[in-house]
């Protein structure tokens, strides 16, 4: 989310600003282009914001399955300077409450196991969209 701590990467390349650096980056109009027909980096942000409410909500004991409805995360398309500017700071709410709810010890079983690495598999698909949608959001080149 906020890119390498140090110049040492494994996912991402040094300098990287992460998502939501690169979200940052991007305005209004560059998060809501819908390039080939594809969704808008906008609705993806959207949809991990979700994504990742569901999750927490799901960590802390919820259950929020019964009404998620995954289709109408997806219907933001477009935004506005101050629609850009709340669902970024709904991203970055969402993915902290999640890194909150991960660093607390709780019992680990094969269904929290498995949610925990589908969110980050999720996440890194999203991302690897993200930046083929803009080249804005792309992340810097591998050092040669």
């Amino acid at each position: 989310m906020d890119g390498p701590p140090g110049e040492t990467c494994f996912v991402l390349n040094p300098g990287d600003k992460g998502l939501i650096g690169t979200m940052i980056a991007l305005s209004p109009d560059q998060a809501s282009a819908r390039r080939d027909g594809r969704s808008s980096i906008a609705s993806h942000v959207d949809h991990v914001t979700f994504g990742f409410n569901l999750l927490t909500r799901w960590l802390q004991g919820e259950n929020p399955w019964a009404d998620a409805d995954a289709g109408a995360s997806w219907k933001r398309q477009q935004v506005t300077d101050e629609g850009w500017r709340v669902l970024r700071e709904r991203l970055e709410n969402e993915v902290r409450a999640w890194l909150g709810v991960m660093d607390r010890a709780q019992e680990w079983n094969e269904m929290t196991m498995l949610g925990a690495t589908a969110a980050v598999v999720h996440l890194a698909y999203h991302v690897g969209a993200i930046r083929q949608l803009s080249k804005v959001a792309a992340g810097p080149a591998a050092p040669a």
